[in-house]
């Protein structure tokens, strides 16, 4: 058995072929089913799924907005497709995934605490173009960044609240766990600059471990890292654990860890293998609750993504279409015209209350959307059973994982023509680790009465819900006018 067929697994169809593909149509039309069955229908029989699956993870959005119960029953509904669908690979056969939840340990993770010699930072501060902003200039650019419709304003609101509480920003008595403690988007420096307690999981690779090792010693803060044996130190060697292979280990371990437990899931992998990490993931969530019913649960949500968006973020956008340049508007009719209409389409319709803010990106392809999504879902359920949920719309980034696309790439270098603004990961990482420190201060945020709309507080989708244009509409144009800023 190799690695790809061990742990969490797609499953297997008549031909024994693991197909992404029907996989991500059936749970789709599973979600829909209770609420559009049009819509699940539609789903089912989508032939090209890998070009098709827009439409439907826009539907997916569209479907739940009549009533919060019909948000919540798509969601509730698409976990279940998930949970019944995918499988547990293993030496005697496959088992279905949630088994998981009462399966025992395959190995017992020890725990070796790592401090940091360096002092707190006592007032927050965020890295942007090369400097630190603080204070009275960290509050400027908050306010810079809702004029320009880079951030809705409950983002900027929730960032000024931090600053005046630094206080907050060690997470005093809490206990986060980082699920992807390498990451490029993840809060685990931010949050051990601060001082805080941070529990570290990630893939066993030494070179890897080394590097969070350096950070957590040169911090502030307290990195808990699970090991093989009990030691006085760590051994990068020995460190970590593979998600997708050891759900019930990992589980139990954070389990026991101490304080008031989050667990925070900034997970990635590419391709396939990222819907099968996102799914160990929610299945140790699950399990986790089960043994630490009071743990928060938090989430960075992809701006490139479909989202329901205020009434003021359509009337901006609707603003900044009406008052776009000559110039745009004398380019912008032939192009709507050889396009067949793709081309520079308005985002919305002028007065949509809701908006249909679609940012999905095809490139980036279903398995991508569907890991996304399903993270969505977990934070509805989660959100409607009682739990303290923070899940935030993270800014465009230039991560590794988009420079390396070159199309994404050239798109993010041209995508400030267009309005959107691309951050860097440093400024993107603090930014939603404040966000994180004032949801996990404030119970969640606010209650509200519909799931799109605890989707849309604190977003920072780099301007993404108020640009003059569909964004896919404007791809294109800003990957062709940033081909020449993206190759250098």
């Amino acid at each position: 058995m190799n690695e790809d067929e061990q742990g969490v697994v797609f499953p297997a169809g008549p031909d024994g072929r693991r197909s992404t593909a029907a996989l991500g149509r059936a749970v789709t039309a599973d979600a829909l089913r209770a609420v559009d069955a049009a819509g699940a229908l539609a789903a089912e029989r989508e032939t090209n799924w890998r070009g098709g699956y827009l439409t439907h993870f826009r539907r997916l959005v569209e479907a739940g907005l009549p009533s919060a119960a019909a948000a919540r029953a798509i969601a509730d509904a698409g976990l279940t497709s998930l949970h019944e669908r995918m499988r547990v690979a293993g030496p005697d056969g496959e088992t279905p995934l949630d088994g998981l939840t009462t399966a025992p340990a395959g190995r017992a993770l020890h725990t070796v605490e790592v401090r940091g010699s360096a002092e707190p930072e006592r007032e927050l501060s965020l890295p942007f173009h090369g400097g630190r902003l603080r204070g009275d200039a960290l509050l400027r650019q908050l306010d810079a960044w809702v004029a320009a419709g880079v951030v809705e304003p409950s983002c900027a609101e929730a960032v000024r609240t931090v600053a005046a509480h630094p206080e907050w920003l060690a997470l005093p008595d809490s206990t986060v766990v980082v699920l992807g403690a390498g990451a490029e988007m993840g809060p685990l420096t931010a949050l051990l600059r601060w001082g805080a307690r941070v529990a570290g999981v990630d893939l066993p690779r030494a070179p890897l471990w080394e590097r969070v090792l350096d950070t957590a010693r040169s911090s502030a803060g307290t990195l808990l890292v699970p090991v093989d044996e009990a030691a006085a130190d760590v051994d990068p060697a020995s460190a970590g654990a593979d998600l997708i292979t050891e759900v019930p280990s990992v589980a139990d371990w954070s389990a026991a860890l101490p304080g008031r437990l989050v667990l925070g899931n900034y997970v990635y992998a590419d391709g396939a293998t990222n819907v099968r990490v996102s799914t160990a993931v929610d299945a140790l969530t699950v399990r986790l609750a089960a043994a630490r019913p009071e743990a928060a649960l938090a989430f960075l949500a992809t701006p490139t993504d479909v989202f329901a968006v205020p009434a003021d973020a359509v009337a901006q956008s609707v603003q900044a279409y009406a008052e776009r340049s000559r110039g745009a508007k004398l380019l912008g009719r032939p192009l709507r015209t050889v396009s067949g209409g793709r081309l520079l389409q308005r985002a919305y319709v002028p007065g949509t209350d809701p908006g249909i803010a679609d940012s999905l990106v095809a490139q980036q392809g279903p398995n991508y959307a569907l890991a996304k999504r399903l993270q969505r879902w977990r934070a509805t359920t989660a959100r409607a059973a009682g739990t303290t949920v923070s899940m935030n719309v993270a800014p465009p980034t230039r991560t590794r994982s988009v420079v390396k696309n070159r199309a994404l790439a050239a798109a993010y270098a041209g995508a400030h023509r267009f309005g959107v603004e691309i951050f860097e990961p440093a400024t993107s990482n603090v930014l939603m680790a404040a966000l994180l420190v004032h949801d996990l201060h404030t119970g969640g945020g606010p209650a509200h009465e519909h799931p799109w709309q605890d989707e849309s507080y604190e977003a920072a989708h780099g301007g993404l819900w108020r640009t003059a244009y569909a964004p896919r509409s404007a791809l294109g144009l800003a990957a062709l006018l940033g081909y020449g800023a993206a190759r250098g």
